[in-house]
């Protein structure tokens, strides 16, 4: 059986309150940071569910971006509204060129790697680490993979990654499983 996907994708986190006027802080994973801004409406990942909300304003501060969620206008009203996921609908995010993906397309991918002579499962994708040099999969084992160790393969393509094959659902990496 196949896990039906949302159609909704985090772009983004409210990490916490700014002032009294019920403005919230943002860390975006849009880049740039502010391109979270382009996107409404907005829907917040609650314990209680999924609720859409309109952004009526935003600034800048040296920590990132605050926002202010029209009609919330007090800071204990939208403390409700701290630590919870932004999401927007797969379809409001651009096309991309070719070879490009985004993370979630990658998330849930199987890893083939074909190195020195061998091809082996090294299990799928549980997230993506961004490390300043180059992203990094996050590998953990699955039921076909040749072992039970998580594995971390920078994803530089032509170098460590040879091919994203999303309709089959796999990356064919270049990377030493005992590593």
């Amino acid at each position: 059986m196949i896990a039906k996907r949302s159609n909704l994708i985090s772009v983004g986190r409210l990490t916490g309150v700014f002032g009294v006027k019920g403005w919230v802080k943002v860390k975006s994973s849009t880049q740039p940071e502010e391109k979270i801004l382009e996107y409404s409406p907005w829907w917040l990942k609650t314990r209680h569910g999924v609720k859409a909300v309109e952004i009526d304003g935003y600034q800048h501060h040296s920590n990132g971006l605050v926002v202010h969620i029209k009609g919330v206008d007090d800071r204990d009203e939208a403390a409700a509204y701290t630590l919870v996921d932004v999401a927007v609908e797969r379809g409001q995010l651009p096309e991309l060129d070719e070879g490009d993906y985004y993370w979630h397309q990658l998330i849930g991918l199987r890893v083939i790697s074909e190195y020195d002579g061998a091809v082996c499962d090294l299990g799928v994708v549980d997230k993506l680490l961004e490390t300043g040099a180059n992203d990094v999969l996050a590998v953990k084992p699955s039921e076909a993979s040749i072992d039970d160790r998580e594995r971390l393969v920078p994803y530089v393509p032509d170098v460590y990654v040879k091919a994203v094959d999303l309709e089959s659902e796999e990356i064919r990496v270049e990377w030493d499983p005992e590593f």
